[in-house]
């Protein structure tokens, strides 16, 4: 004989069918519970939510644990035990509106997602032909129209910082445009 198949005879049989345990009493409670009161509490507290069936089971649901939470409490009371379950599920519905109120409502996040964005990338080729462009304009020219349109200052003030006339500044400011209206077409752009 196999030392295994000693050991396995060693063993007590086990029984195939066992004897269903008796039920708690927290167990009986909870069932009758449920039985007795779980379809008028939802009638009711489906009046609280405004016809919202899955809160209202979810606040009956609630309500029956807080039930078998306080089994003990309810074991000793003497009376009906609806008023009980009546006043913790219209709490539960009370604490759940003022809980809502106090966060701000939950906004959904999809349609942000269709909304196009500004492309960067468009401002930035921009940019780089723009800077591009004002290369090829002579410094002179380059000089004033940064005075004039990049810092944004009059013709008077660009005349006073470039420490030349006014009537100069309009001129190269003319012809400072033309040339670059022509770098840029060279560039491919249009206006």
């Amino acid at each position: 004989m196999r030392k295994d198949s000693a050991v396995a005879d060693e063993r007590p049989p086990r029984a195939r069918h066992r004897a269903p345990r008796p039920p708690e009493p927290d167990e009986e409670l909870m069932r009758a519970l449920y039985a007795e009161h779980a379809r008028p509490l939802l009638a009711y507290v489906l009046r609280l939510v405004a016809g919202d069936r899955q809160r209202a089971e979810d606040v009956v649901q609630e309500t029956l644990i807080r039930a078998w939470k306080n089994a003990g409490q309810l074991n000793r009371a003497t009376g009906s035990v609806r008023p009980w379950l009546v006043t913790v599920a219209r709490r539960i519905v009370i604490d759940g509106h003022r809980s809502r109120q106090a966060r701000p409502q939950e906004v959904d996040a999809s349609p942000l997602e269709v909304i196009p964005a500004e492309d960067e990338i468009d401002k930035a080729l921009w940019l780089m032909t723009l800077s591009d462009a004002l290369e090829d304009l002579s410094p002179a020219h380059r000089e004033v129209l940064v005075e004039t349109y990049f810092k944004g200052r009059t013709v008077n003030e660009a005349a006073e910082t470039l420490g030349i006339p006014s009537g100069t500044v309009r001129s190269r400011v003319f012809y400072a445009l033309r040339s670059m209206k022509l770098a840029l077409e060279e560039r491919g752009v249009t206006a």
